[in-house]
């Protein structure tokens, strides 16, 4: 699981305006949201603020996770509280350019990256653009009865 700052990641990608790819936070979310499907991982974002009236848009973003810290907390206290309530932080990376969010992270053994660098990893996938192989169904959920019918029968097993 990934856990992004992100208004931290939005002001990492400030450049010139007519060079700027990322201008909004929904813009933000919809490139994240291509990145978790080629990866395949489950991510979250935080954003400062209440966020917008109406979240319409964002609420047809399934993955990541998108996340407003509400009108009396800010992302670094959500996401803090999300390492510190974790039950496997080891699992988790942090996504942030912040020394008190990264600081949590090492203090729960989870991974911190720098916003910049996390941007360049999410430039990298989109380009190459294809989804990782998920992994088969039969790896979580075993085989039918059928089909271990006949794998021990192949292989002699079946007396």
């Amino acid at each position: 699981m990934t856990i992004i700052d992100g208004d931290n990641l939005l002001w990492a990608l400030r450049q010139p305006l007519e060079e700027r790819e990322i201008t909004t936070e929904l813009e933000l979310c919809r490139a994240l949201s291509r990145y978790f499907a080629l990866t395949g991982e489950p991510g979250q974002v935080v954003f400062d603020g209440a966020g917008p009236a109406d979240r319409g848009d964002f609420d047809q973003i399934t993955n990541p996770e998108i996340i407003f810290a509400g009108l009396n907390r800010d992302a670094d206290s959500v996401i803090e509280e999300r390492l510190k309530v974790n039950t496997s932080p080891r699992r988790l990376t942090v996504v942030s350019s912040d020394r008190r969010l990264r600081k949590a992270a090492a203090v729960r053994k989870a991974a911190a990256v720098k916003s910049e660098e996390f941007w360049e990893q999410v430039r990298r996938e989109l380009k190459r653009g294809r989804p990782r192989k998920p992994e088969p169904q039969e790896k979580r959920e075993g085989l039918s009865e059928g089909e271990t019918d006949r794998w021990m029968e192949a292989f002699g097993l079946d007396q």
